[in-house]
């Protein structure tokens, strides 16, 4: 999927998803660097109209795949 791309409500693939391939496409594209602390949860809920919860399983599956990791009280960083 496109770094750019928008959220499609009307696909086939869940819209957390498609936010994570965003997500991972950004990361892939040097638009952030290892260890570089990407948007906050509000500023991803805003920046792509989406739910708290949609935003936060995209989170996960970024972080179970240790493509992210979540630093408590400081945000959330790409994987060394």
């Amino acid at each position: 999927m496109d770094a750019d791309a928008e959220i499609d409500h009307d696909a086939a693939t869940p819209v957390y998803q498609q936010l994570a391939e965003i997500l991972r496409a950004r990361i892939e594209r040097g638009d952030w660097a290892p260890g570089r602390r990407i948007l906050s949860e509000a500023q991803l809920v805003q920046t792509y109209g989406l739910a708290r919860e949609t935003t936060r399983k995209a989170l996960r599956i970024l972080i179970d795949a240790e493509i992210l990791v979540t630093v408590p009280g400081r945000g959330t960083f790409v994987a060394e």
